[in-house]
């Protein structure tokens, strides 16, 4: 963080918010002010069900909307899923991150009223990059895609 001397000399401002020492309050912190102006992922449906620090759980029910010309989900769908768990993963820390690139590959077709949930974990970090693997699967359990994100942080705070 930037600052000059002046500013140094002087107190703090009281109406500044502390960050929280505990980690996994200050991922809750981060995703809930990244849900709030998660329009895309709100107008699918999509929830954020857990979050730490590195890792995030979304969940989305596929929709009759959602279909593609086989019958089945967009991939495209699938792949937002997944994108919306490594984003809100990545930005748990408190540093506005976003993906860099990121591969799925598809398992297996997902049908409509089938509910998806996206798990993300942090694989590594380092300086500015991070790497994040995410599994989509059925309620059942069953692995439908394989994500990986890279991400890059911006170097700014999130909250």
């Amino acid at each position: 963080m930037r600052t000059s001397l002046a500013a140094m000399d002087r107190p703090p401002r009281a109406t500044l918010t502390a960050v929280p020492d505990d980690p996994t309050d200050l991922a809750r912190r981060c995703a809930e002010a990244m849900y709030a102006k998660d329009i895309a992922s709100q107008t699918l449906g999509i929830t954020i069900d857990a979050v730490g620090p590195g890792t995030a759980r979304a969940t989305m029910a596929v929709r009759a909307d959602m279909l593609n010309g086989h019958g089945i989900c967009h991939g495209g769908y699938v792949f937002t899923l997944a994108d919306t768990a490594f984003a809100f993963a990545c930005n748990s820390y408190d540093d506005v991150t976003v993906a860099a690139g990121a591969d799925v590959t598809f398992l297996a077709p997902v049908e409509a009223g089938t509910t998806l949930v996206a798990t993300a974990v942090e694989r590594a970090r380092r300086g500015r990059s991070g790497l994040y693997d995410v599994a989509v699967a059925t309620e059942a359990g069953d692995v439908v895609a394989e994500f990986r994100g890279r991400s890059r942080s911006l170097g700014r705070p999130l909250l």
